[in-house]
């Protein structure tokens, strides 16, 4: 059974920072892309930060210099170190795993997500 498990989400004041760690389970994690998305209310959900199993990254225009991603393969986790955070980071913040098969074939989880408040 594949778990993705969210953790570390708040309310924070802006300018302040948050780490958002996912840890994964039930998967080879080390050969899964990694993503975090966020979903804020009344809006689609929306990239945040993607990592690949080489650790290549890929950033959201909207948090590039602000937010790291990064993973652990040991500790099978990805976290999202966010600084300086705005009002507008506010949000749903869901874990995403995703692994594209030789071939032909994907899978792909999502974990249950973690709320982060920016607000004074």
């Amino acid at each position: 059974q594949v778990q993705l498990v969210e953790s570390g989400g708040g309310l924070v004041q802006p300018g302040g920072s948050l780490r958002l760690s996912c840890a994964a389970s039930g998967i080879i994690f080390s050969i899964y892309a990694m993503g975090w998305y966020r979903q804020a209310p009344g809006k689609q959900r929306e990239l945040v930060a993607t990592i690949t199993s080489g650790s290549s990254t890929n950033y959201a225009d909207s948090v590039k210099g602000r937010f790291t991603i990064s993973r652990d393969n040991a500790k099978n986790t990805v976290y999202l170190q966010m600084n300086s955070l705005k009002s507008e980071d506010t949000a749903d913040y869901f874990c995403n795993a995703r692994r594209l098969w030789t071939g032909g074939g994907e899978n792909e989880y999502w974990g249950q997500g973690t709320q982060v408040t920016v607000s004074s």
